[in-house]
């Protein structure tokens, strides 16, 4: 394992925790967009549709993979860009 990839690992994972607060809020915003209810639904509301819970789950889990794929590729490229490395 070369100096880059031992350096990037804190980071990486430094990114990876802000990426998940971020994907989070996003979630929130767009999910009050589409139901004025507020809060997501649990997979065990038991008031909620199963059309509610599973596209809240669909949609959690799209946003999460996407901010997390952004934010690791921009920080693969910050390092890039630094250390003149790919961390990966």
């Amino acid at each position: 394992m070369n100096a880059v990839k031992i350096v990037y690992k804190p980071v990486g994972l430094t990114l990876g925790f802000a990426g998940g607060i971020l994907a989070q809020q996003l979630f929130k915003r767009v999910w009050r967009r589409i139901d004025d209810d507020g809060d997501a639904p649990e997979a065990t509301d038991e008031d909620r549709t199963w059309q509610a819970v599973l596209l809240a789950a669909a949609l959690q889990g799209a946003i999460l993979a996407g901010v997390r794929a952004a934010v690791d590729r921009a920080g693969a490229t910050a390092t890039r860009r630094v250390t003149g490395t790919w961390p990966g």
